[in-house]
Formats: structure tokens, sequence, C-alpha cells
């Protein structure tokens, strides 16, 4: 097991630690260990595309009737 050394965290951030680490019944040490561990398995084996999808796919988002379109975007004249 590795040891890490986290220096000059600011009062506020320690602080919803401590409160955070309460709510679930552990040590801050431990909290800060679950917390690390839950946000990078996430990004494990996937792209970017991949952890966005995932992400955003319990929101129900795929089932919105998007509106046809009438007409194709005009490519701005810039004069040149």
């Amino acid at each position: 097991m590795s040891v890490l050394t986290v220096r000059n965290l600011d009062d506020d951030l320690k602080t919803r630690l401590r409160v955070r680490a309460a709510q679930h019944g552990r040590s801050m040490e431990a909290e800060a260990r679950e917390i690390l561990r839950a946000s990078l398995s996430d990004h494990q084996g996937g792209n970017v595309g991949t952890w966005i999808y995932e992400r955003f796919a319990g929101l129900g988002l795929d089932e919105l009737e998007l509106p046809p379109r009438t007409e194709l975007t005009r490519v701005p004249d810039l004069g040149q």
C-alpha cells in the first residue's frame, strides 16, 4: 500500500470531507479513499465519449423528440 499526503487543503474542503465521512460512518481517510476510488473507477477502459454517454444515460435524454430541420444552416458571408 502507498501513502499519499495532501497539503494545503483549505478549511472549507476539510470540513465538508469531515461531514461527509461522518454521514457515511467512516473516518476522513477512509472517505477520501472512497471518493478517489469511485471517481477514478468510472474512467477505466473507456474514452471520453463513452464516459459522457454513461454519465447522462439515465436522464432519458435519448427519448426527447427533436423538431425536424427545415433548412440547412447558412454559412456567413465574410466579404472576402
